[in-house]
């Protein structure tokens, strides 16, 4: 399996706007340039597992989030992503993808 620096990239840089922090506020955090930290949020810079759990400290963020996307440890860590998927969806599809997730409950 290939890791996927550019959307590692993403979730940083998703974070990190989330967090209301600039590119120069977190390099100069983390003692580099803005444009070694502007490579990695692009992906053009591999990032190390020292540096991923370095930032993920700066934005308070579980390291496993850039990683897979989510936060396991949390419980009910994939709201988030299902109301990001639920709101670019139509009520038709909304109605679908509630009429199968209530039926997997019923068989779970």
């Amino acid at each position: 399996m290939a890791i996927d620096y550019e959307v590692i990239g993403k979730r940083m840089k998703k974070e990190r706007i989330r967090k209301g922090l600039t590119q120069e506020e977190i390099s100069d955090k983390m003692m580099v340039s803005v444009a070694f930290y502007s490579r990695l949020e692009t992906g053009r810079s591999h990032i190390n597992l020292k540096r991923i759990v370095e930032i993920s400290e700066i934005l308070e963020v579980d390291p496993s989030y850039f990683i897979t996307g989510t936060i396991q440890k949390q419980e009910g860590y994939l709201n988030r992503e299902f109301s990001e998927i639920l709101i670019k969806c139509t009520p038709k599809q909304q109605k679908f993808i509630y009429k199968v997730a209530k039926m997997v409950l019923e068989i779970l």
